[in-house]
C-alpha cells in the first residue's frame, strides 16, 4: 500500500518503512507525527484520489534526525564588469520513517 502526501509544498509517494527526507519539522528526534494532507492511496489493485484530500486518511511517521543537506554554491559572474558574487546554501531537512499509512 502506498501515499501521497504534502508536506513542505512538496508531494511525496511513501510507502510503510520507507526512509525520506523532508523539509524541516519542528519536532524532536525520535517524536512521533502524523500527516493529514493525504492526496492518494492505493495498492496494486485499486486507488482512492481524493478533491484534494481524502476524508479521515492520514500517514504516521517517527522523526529519525535533522540535518542539514549538502551545500549548493549559487555563483553570478557578468563579463568584462569585475562582478561576482559567491554564496552557499545549505537546506535543513529531516529526516522520518514512515510508520503506518492510515485509510479512512
Amino acid at each position: 500500500m502506498f501515499a501521497v502526501i504534502k508536506t513542505g509544498g512538496k508531494q511525496y509517494r511513501v510507502e510503510e518503512n520507507n526512509i525520506i527526507k523532508i523539509e524541516k519539522l519542528d519536532s524532536a528526534e525520535g517524536e512521533a507525527i502524523a500527516f493529514d494532507h493525504v492526496l492518494m492511496i492505493g495498492d496494486e489493485k485499486k486507488s482512492t484520489i481524493g478533491s484534494p484530500l481524502i476524508a479521515g486518511a492520514k500517514v504516521e511517521a517517527q522523526v529519525l534526525k535533522q540535518m542539514r543537506d549538502r551545500k549548493v554554491i549559487v555563483f553570478k559572474k557578468k563579463r568584462r564588469q569585475n562582478y561576482r558574487r559567491k554564496k552557499g546554501h545549505r537546506q535543513h531537512l529531516t529526516v522520518v520513517k514512515i510508520t503506518k499509512i492510515i485509510a479512512s
